[in-house]
């Protein structure tokens, strides 16, 4: 294995944590926007304490992504934020607003000043940031991404306004959906327990639903994409978070809430990774090949010796956090408003 591959592999692996962390705190936007019945401000008021002390930490794996593009595949990154600027623009002023409204929100409470319509621009941010990042991976590995002569060729809307893209889109959203309803089943308790667990079922039942559509829909609109998908990789991993997904159901259904969380990650880290293994091995399909956009063998070398003396510091620092944090948000705060 080639260190090209490896640095690949890292880009995966924070997509992937990045999705099972900050992942979450997004579908806390999806939940915030469809909180409904007698609960719907305790369902509100959970979300926002449960992410309250560790929301900011959590794009630490969206700079990792970015870092390793920019060191590691340098032409590559070029090629991605070139052809599209768009949707990454619109990810990037959403996680703005998002957090901005977040803030203002949730610390803004604490000393009784309030800001109009942050809970709105919380819940919108969180849904529009997935759906664009979704739409993003869907264009890359789609076929949409025209390079020729070392030129993004494009058009900039072209990529990612296709129905593979979108599908994609909505696929990243309903994931966020899924993880925080299967995680908050363990941050609270009672009736406010079952609220989520409902929710999290209807999210599984619904991604498991998109990712099937996916498929004929990439027959019709990602030629590339689909005719990877019959290679034994991606079919053991797909099979794999298949019945992950199908886990999922059973655990919540059979109320093992202990077992939600890592069941949902899990699941999700499959579908992240199924997407990886029919990308392999282009960065973008299909004129881009992981070795042909890779940084010099120096530049990579330099790069991997100093992920894991990062990692040494980083790893702990965060299972502390969320350790020290982790306990049920079920019972809101005195004075909290809704959001």
């Amino acid at each position: 294995m080639g260190l090209d591959v490896i640095a690949a592999g890292v880009v995966l692996i924070g997509l992937i944590a990045y999705a099972m962390f900050a992942g979450a705190d997004f579908g806390g936007g999806v939940w915030t926007a469809l909180a409904w019945g007698p609960r719907a401000r305790a369902q509100r008021e959970a979300i926002f304490r449960a992410m309250g002390p560790v929301w900011e930490t959590n794009h630490v794996w969206l700079i990792l992504i970015v870092v390793t593009l920019f060191t590691a595949f340098p032409r590559a990154f070029g090629d991605l934020f070139t052809a599209l600027f768009i949707p990454l623009s619109i990810a990037l002023i959403g996680i703005v607003f998002r957090g901005a409204a977040f803030a203002f929100r949730h610390y803004g409470s604490e000393g009784g000043a309030r800001l109009p319509a942050t809970g709105l621009v919380f819940s919108a941010a969180s849904i529009l940031t997935p759906l664009t990042m979704g739409m993003a991976l869907g264009a890359i590995a789609g076929g949409h991404i025209a390079i020729r002569g070392g030129q993004v060729v494009t058009e900039l809307y072209e990529p990612w306004l296709r129905p593979f893209s979108i599908v994609c889109g909505l696929i990243a959203v309903s994931i966020c959906g899924f993880l925080t309803a299967s995680y908050m089943t363990t941050r609270t308790t009672g009736a406010l327990r079952e609220d989520f667990r409902n929710r999290g079922l209807a999210a599984s039942l619904v991604l498991g639903g998109l990712t099937t559509v996916a498929i004929p829909v990439a027959y019709a609109d990602a030629r590339p994409f689909f005719d990877r998908l019959a290679s034994p990789a991606p079919i053991a991993v797909m099979a794999a978070a298949a019945a992950m997904g199908v886990a999922s159901l059973v655990v919540l259904w059979r109320r093992w809430f202990a077992l939600a969380p890592p069941v949902a990650a899990g699941t999700v880290a499959l579908v992240i990774a199924a997407w990886g293994a029919v990308q392999y091995p282009y960065f973008i399909l299909p004129d881009e090949r992981i070795d042909s956009v890779a940084a010099e063998h120096a530049t990579l070398v330099a790069f991997l010796v100093s992920l894991p003396i990062g990692a040494l510091i980083l790893i702990p620092s965060l299972v502390l956090l969320y350790y020290t944090f982790s306990e049920k948000t079920d019972r809101p705060a005195q004075g909290s408003p809704p959001p």
